[in-house]
């Protein structure tokens, strides 16, 4: 790939994944990044993505804008997903394809896996089952882009590929505690436990499902190398191989913020899908994608990060 010529569309860019994948492409010598905003264009409107293509001529597209959040954001506002994530990917890719883009990159989401997936999730088996239902609205419209894409591939010849990373983390995230992931609010509630003396946190569920958490500047460095060696129409998982308990998770990130409290476990919450871990063969095998970050070394960077901004009264 000449990264110096070739012209690039991220879709998402300025968000929290985006913003690493950005200057991952720049890092490589890209000069050419598009980076349009949601206030620019609504890619969920036709004419909007078209505008989009127009204005900025990609031959590489890496649609990462996306509607998520965590199981409450899920379960409030599952239809406003669903519809959201749908269009975006639909419209976007069939408009890349009219327009004569070379490579399209899709990201999804391992929330497409089944509930009951064998662990470690293979891509093989991302068929074999419903999603857990909190976030199976989310999950669904973001798998649509694997048969969009082989559809594509196979009747007009559109090279698109799909990765699906696993729970993302790291700094530049948000910590909304009614809309963020687990790690950066489980960040926030223990930090500010710490700092108004509070004797315990209450957390959903009962801390024994598993999870797999992949740091962003590492999912960003797996994007950018399958956008320039993956050529396939099967998706390709990123992940980093390391699964902890969620019950685990808490206490780590308790001890590394200095709360001493209990931990109260709210049962009557959802505990959301049981286990998620990846086989990451095929990342490997394929473009040579391995996690560099630690989960430990990751924590620790997006901990500091947190208390630097919040300091600075840069984030809540």
């Amino acid at each position: 790939m000449d990264w110096k010529q070739t012209a690039f569309l991220v879709t998402g860019g300025s968000g929290f994944l985006g913003s690493y994948v950005v200057d991952v492409l720049r890092a490589r010598g890209a000069q050419n990044v598009a980076i349009p905003g949601s206030s620019d264009f609504d890619l969920t409107d036709m004419n909007d993505v078209r505008s989009m293509l127009e204005d900025t001529r990609p031959e590489v597209v890496i649609h990462l804008a996306a509607r998520a959040g965590g199981i409450g954001a899920n379960r409030q506002k599952p239809a406003e997903f669903f519809y959201a994530n749908l269009m975006m990917g639909v419209q976007v890719m069939h408009e890349s394809w009219k327009a004569g883009v070379k490579k399209f990159v899709a990201i999804g989401t391992v929330c497409s896996y089944p509930k009951f997936a064998s662990v470690p999730f293979r891509e093989d088996e991302i068929w074999s089952g419903y999603p857990e239902e909190t976030n199976a609205p989310y999950g669904l419209a973001k798998k649509m882009m694997i048969v969009q894409a082989q559809a594509y591939r196979q009747q007009y010849g559109f090279n698109a590929i799909n990765l699906l990373p696993v729970n993302l983390y790291g700094p530049r995230d948000h910590f909304d505690l009614e809309t963020s992931h687990v790690i950066p609010a489980l960040i926030r509630k223990c930090i500010q436990a710490k700092q108004v003396g509070a004797s315990e946190i209450v957390l959903w569920g009962d801390g024994s499902p598993t999870r797999e958490f992949l740091f962003a500047e590492d999912a960003a460095e797996g994007i950018v190398l399958a956008t320039e060696k993956y050529e396939e129409d099967q998706p390709v998982n990123l992940g980093s191989g390391q699964e902890i308990s969620i019950r685990d998770l808490v206490v780590t990130i308790a001890g590394m913020v200095g709360f001493s409290g209990s931990i109260v476990w709210d049962a009557s919450k959802p505990n959301g899908q049981p286990r998620r871990s990846l086989d990451i063969t095929r990342a490997r095998e394929k473009f040579g994608f391995q996690a560099a970050t630690s989960l430990s070394q990751g924590l620790r960077l997006t901990i500091d990060w947190y208390l630097r901004e919040s300091a600075a009264g840069k984030v809540a």
